[in-house]
């Protein structure tokens, strides 16, 4: 008999199209509801049909925000979910499916089939998944079947009939799998998760990004990065925000610059290959000195990759994009608050300094939610920049911090005139090159006011350590957990949330630690070597996964045990 208790993690799998989300989105309304953490992530193959999908739902009586290998019940729709995730299956794991597993392992057969079809329909094996781990979870019946009715309130009466019966059926199986001593599940709730919300990172972000006053969207459809579009076009008659699908990645960003031209505040959603075709626009956003904020949701490269799978390895990317030399900020998210914080300030400080803002996220983070305290969008009001023109109006006035005053067309008496060539303080042309000079050393300048908003990286553990772990973006949730279970001495954590230009306090941070190890999941340490040139600080020691899955707590933890043991040079 299994006994779990203080957490428990649910994998569930099948084909695409055998309706894994609806389960998931039954439970997790379900625990929402009856105040238990949780945390929600999946992966999945890049089809519509076919191949196996799975979504990992933990289950906590504290707060969890990471990926985890153990597999404390699996339900598979689709035999093949067995050997899809045979490396993540123990002699603990309770598996449960319809058929014998391929691999041998041991499978407690629950007919979901043959139920869903006595409620009416094959279709409906989902929702008896749902409610057999329902019953394993403890949650009352009523509970159950208020969270079906709501599921499919929108279906015909008959469907919602025939899904409530097969929740019925699943309940019962589970019921009667805790009887025989199967498996004993206890969690405790917690009343304060009831005042939580439910986001995922697109959610995050684009909550952000409104809170930032973004009322203008265009994207070009690409994996991982459209979650942000859909979440915000569902979003759009409810806000008034236009957005718009373009017809290529070339005229999304330029759109997003003369709506920023304009006066409005545009997001442009994208991921790496969609990314690559927007850097002429990025320096054109460089020279006219003109905002733009930019989502990158991350995934596996060189070209096409892995379309649907997670990675960290467009920082250069963000970093170099754009010919010639011109001041950026990068931004990359840990936590569902930080997606909603970040996104709130690459606005800000896009409209206040005039530069371009790259919001990194990944496959991982859009793709992940949980509970979390709700946000604050009223903490931080969006403030314009924009300035009425007179009639005296230069848009590239020469100034000590390298910000001009930024008009828009019919706001006032003066000309706004941008150029993309080199331009005197009018915006004319020129070629005169010592004011070439000036106006670059004007514009490098705003690297210095871009610092003036730049967050301290984030420090968790001892303050007199002498070991360190450092992470950025969406790897920040599992090297929590995973130092909590490596338990290494006078060991600290050190998150960045600001990318680039590192905060001032970072190279002190760094130098106090004697051993210093790096977690992020691309295969050079993009990051490891950002540090190197901004602060001094080399890091040798780097814990690189790139296999297109996100470090997972135990084999995180299991390397940095090694790491910092000195089992691995």
């Amino acid at each position: 008999m299994s006994v779990l208790k203080d957490q428990v993690s649910i994998v569930l799998a099948g084909e695409a199209g055998q309706g894994i989300q609806a389960i998931e989105s039954i439970l997790v309304a379900i625990l929402k509801k009856s105040g238990y953490h949780f945390f929600a992530t999946k992966e999945y193959e890049s089809r519509v049909r076919g191949g196996i999908n799975s979504t990992e739902i933990r289950v906590s009586s504290a707060r969890v925000s990471a990926f985890s290998e153990t597999i404390d019940i699996l339900v598979t729709l689709d035999p093949k979910g067995i050997p899809h995730l045979a490396g993540r299956i123990t002699s603990e794991t309770l598996v449960v499916g319809e058929t014998s597993s391929p691999g041998g392992e041991r499978v407690t057969n629950v007919p979901f089939t043959v139920f869903a079809k006595e409620a009416g329909n094959v279709l409906y094996s989902n929702t008896v998944a749902a409610g057999l781990l329902c019953a394993l979870l403890g949650i009352p019946a009523p509970e159950v079947e208020a969270a079906v009715e709501k599921q499919f309130a929108r279906k015909s009466d008959e469907i919602r009939a025939g899904n409530i019966s097969a929740a019925h059926k699943g309940y019962a199986a589970g019921e009667d799998l805790v009887k025989r001593g199967v498996i004993s599940v206890s969690v405790k709730s917690d009343p304060a998760v009831k005042s939580d919300i439910v986001a995922s990172g697109a959610e995050a972000v684009s909550l952000g990004a409104l809170a930032g006053g973004c009322n203008y969207v265009c994207a070009y459809p690409m994996s991982p990065g459209t979650s942000v579009l859909s979440t915000m076009a569902g979003y759009s008659l409810e806000t008034g925000i236009l957005v718009e699908q373009v017809e290529d990645e070339i005229g999304v960003a330029n759109m997003a610059l003369g709506a920023w031209y304009a006066g409005s505040r545009a997001l442009v959603t994208t991921s790496g290959g969609g990314f690559a075709l927007m850097t002429e626009a990025v320096s054109l956003s460089g020279m006219i000195e003109t905002p733009l904020v930019v989502h990158i949701a991350q995934r596996p490269g060189p070209a096409t990759g892995l379309p649907t799978r997670t990675e960290q390895a467009d920082l250069n990317l963000a970093l170099f994009a754009g010919h010639g030399e011109f001041p950026r900020v990068i931004l990359a998210p840990g936590t569902l608050s930080e997606g909603f914080d970040l996104a709130r300030l690459a606005f800000e400080v896009a409209d206040a300094v005039q530069i371009p803002v790259f919001i990194l996220t990944d496959q991982y983070f859009v793709d992940t939610y949980y509970n979390t305290p709700e946000f604050n969008p009223e903490s931080h009001p969006p403030l314009s920049h924009v300035i009425r023109t007179d009639a005296d109006y230069l848009r590239y006035r020469l100034t000590e911090s390298g910000i001009s005053p930024r008009g828009v067309p019919g706001s006032g008496e003066g000309l706004v005139r941008v150029d993309s060539d080199e331009h005197d303080e009018e915006g004319n042309i020129t070629e005169n090159l010592e004011l070439r000079v000036k106006m670059q050393d004007k514009r490098m300048r705003k690297t210095g006011e871009a610092l003036k908003y730049a967050l301290p990286p984030v420090l968790v553990g001892p303050s007199n350590y002498r070991k360190l772990v450092v992470t950025w973006g969406s790897s920040f949730g599992t090297a929590k957990e995973a130092l909590e279970i490596a338990r290494v001495p006078d060991t600290a954590l050190l998150h960045f949330p600001w990318v680039h230009p590192l905060h001032p306090s970072a190279k002190a941070i760094l130098s106090r630690a004697d051993d210093i190890v790096l977690a992020e999941n691309n295969s050079t340490g993009q990051f490891a070597e950002l540090l190197l040139r901004e602060t001094g600080v080399q890091i040798r020691k780097r814990v690189l996964q790139y296999n297109g899955m996100p470090f997972s707590v135990e084999g995180l933890a299991k390397r940095l045990s090694e790491y910092f043991a000195g089992g691995v040079k």
